[in-house]
C-alpha cells in the first residue's frame, strides 16, 4: 500500500514526514495552489519517491522541474493529453494521471490513458483542480475495470481509517494524503501522519 503525502514545502516538515513513513512525497507546481512550491527546499526526501504535481503545464517546463527536484513521478491534474503523458514517460518519468470523480461516467476517459500511465489517481470532483477536502463515493470505483493501478484521494483524514479498511478493489494501490493532515497549508502534522500510516499498514499489506 503506497502512502503519498502531498503539498509538501518546508524542509524540516519534509524530513519529519519522510521519517513518519511516507512512501511518496508530492510537490505542487501549480501557482494557484496554497501549497505552491516557489523554490527548491533546502532538504528533499531521500527515501521517498518525489512526485511533481502539475496542471496544464508545458512538457518543457515539467522536464525542467523534474531535473531540478530529482522527480521520480509526474502527477498531471489538468487536461493533459495521452500524447503528453507518453512524451514524459519516454523521458524516463513515472506518470500519474488524475481524474475527478463525482459519478460513474467520470471513469470513461481513463481508457485513453490505459497502457501509458503507471498509475491513475481518483480525486473528488470540484470547481478547481483538487484540494476540495471532500470525499467522493468510493463505491463508484467498483465500475472501474481497467488494469492500471490507482491511488485514492480526496478528503482523507485521520478519521478515514475505518472506511479505508472496508474499501476493496483489485487495482487499488495506495492513498494520497494532504489537507486532512495539515496544521496550515503546506505544513503536515507529522505525528498524525505517522500514527495513521502505522495503523493502516498493520491492517493492509
Amino acid at each position: 500500500m503506497i502512502v503519498k503525502v502531498c503539498g509538501m514545502r518546508e524542509p524540516e516538515n519534509i524530513r519529519a514526514i519522510e521519517q513518519a513513513g511516507a512512501d511518496w512525497m508530492g510537490f505542487i507546481f501549480f501557482p494557484h495552489s496554497a501549497r505552491y512550491v516557489t523554490h527548491c527546499p533546502e532538504y528533499l526526501p531521500e527515501q521517498c519517491r518525489r512526485v511533481g504535481v502539475f496542471v496544464n503545464e508545458s512538457t518543457e517546463n515539467i522536464l525542467l522541474k523534474a531535473q531540478e527536484f530529482g522527480l521520480h513521478y509526474i502527477q498531471l491534474h489538468g487536461r493533459e493529453t495521452p500524447e503528453q503523458c507518453r512524451k514524459l514517460k519516454t523521458a524516463g518519468l513515472g506518470i500519474v494521471k488524475v481524474f475527478s470523480i463525482a459519478r460513474e461516467s467520470d471513469l470513461r476517459p481513463v481508457g485513453c490513458y490505459e497502457g501509458i500511465c503507471d498509475y491513475f489517481l481518483f480525486d473528488t470532483a470540484c470547481s478547481g483542480y483538487g484540494g476540495s477536502g471532500k470525499t467522493f463515493h468510493w463505491d463508484i470505483l467498483q465500475a472501474y475495470q481497467a488494469k492500471t493501478p490507482f491511488l485514492l484521494s480526496g478528503g482523507l483524514r485521520p478519521g478515514s481509517l475505518s472506511s479505508l479498511l472496508q474499501f476493496k478493489h483489485e487495482q487499488w494501490a495506495g492513498i494520497d494524503l494532504n489537507s486532512g493532515f495539515e496544521t496550515a497549508p503546506g505544513l503536515k502534522d507529522s505525528a498524525a501522519v505517522h500514527t495513521f500510516i502505522n495503523q493502516l499498514k498493520q491492517k493492509i499489506q
